[in-house]
């Protein structure tokens, strides 16, 4: 399995004196995903709970529904240098009764790590149809348990401590206990690796959850939350218009900008109770 962290040689200056030091890294390299044997996509990713990533990103794309549409995922062969595996393809076998995926829906090869739809053939094409609508999730969510979930989120980001390089998403109670936390250097793939861990523990869809993002909530983000039936998405920073119209679209209640006590409700505010 690939590094989660890299030490290199850095020089510092503070006051004018300079000094070298060995600084901690987060690890950046490239996954392929495989769909039965075709390639699908490459993104960067920080090493770590692949499985997850693949498994979640599918769900993202509309080509899986849980767990059951899966039949196997494993690693391809593939020597580094050292001559060791360098777990960076990952091939996913659908289950017999799931078609592949939609050439409609195109994508380029290559995608970076931030962002998802880069490449997709039209806006209209990532508008993809849920199978899990959170429209009529009736969940509840106080404003005080909102407010402490950043501070939740970053006491359960164990590589950011020592890096400070990588995004995280968390799935919570509406309650306000932690599920299950992520980290990578890219927002999306942090949230396909929470998403593909649901996947894999069969919970989807994730009725009564709270998806918190530590950067800030863009389009596809909300998309990802609506494929998976998250019915609240809550971000540190800010919204894009598109993700806001998509929310308000597909029922998902979208909060921004949550620091300490405060916060902005951009869709679904009556989720949301003081």
């Amino acid at each position: 399995m690939g590094r989660v962290t890299v030490r290199r040689p850095v020089v510092t200056y503070s006051r004018r004196t300079r000094r070298t030091r060995v600084d901690v890294l987060a690890a950046e390299e490239p996954l392929e995903l495989r769909v039965s044997g075709s390639a699908l996509t490459v993104t960067m990713r920080t090493p770590g709970h692949d499985v997850e990533l693949a498994h979640g990103f599918l769900l993202g794309e509309g080509v899986i529904g849980g767990l059951r549409d899966i039949a196997a995922a494993r690693f391809c062969a593939g020597a580094g240098p050292d001559g060791l595996n360098t777990y960076n393809v990952l091939d996913v076998a659908l289950a017999d009764h799931v078609p592949p995926p939609d050439a409609s829906v195109e994508r380029n090869f290559y995608t970076t790590s931030s962002c998802g739809v880069c490449g997709k053939a039209a806006l209209d094409a990532v508008k993809l149809k849920t199978r899990h609508s959170p429209a009529e999730d009736a969940v509840r969510v106080d404003v005080d348990v909102l407010a402490g979930l950043p501070d939740a989120l970053r006491a359960r980001q164990k590589v950011f401590a020592s890096t400070g390089g990588l995004h995280a998403a968390g799935l919570f109670t509406a309650s306000g206990d932690a599920l299950v936390v992520r980290e990578d250097v890219g927002r999306h793939n942090a949230v396909d690796k929470v998403l593909g861990w649901a996947v894999l523990q069969d919970r989807v869809p994730l009725t009564g959850t709270v998806l918190v993002v530590s950067g800030r909530a863009s389009f596809e983000l909300v998309q990802k939350a609506a494929m998976a039936g998250v019915p609240v998405l809550a971000a540190v920073s800010a919204p894009s218009s598109l993700a806001v119209e998509l929310a308000v679209e597909q029922g998902v209640t979208l909060v921004g900008f949550l620091r300490g006590d405060s916060m902005n409700v951009y869709a679904g505010a009556e989720r949301v109770v003081a």
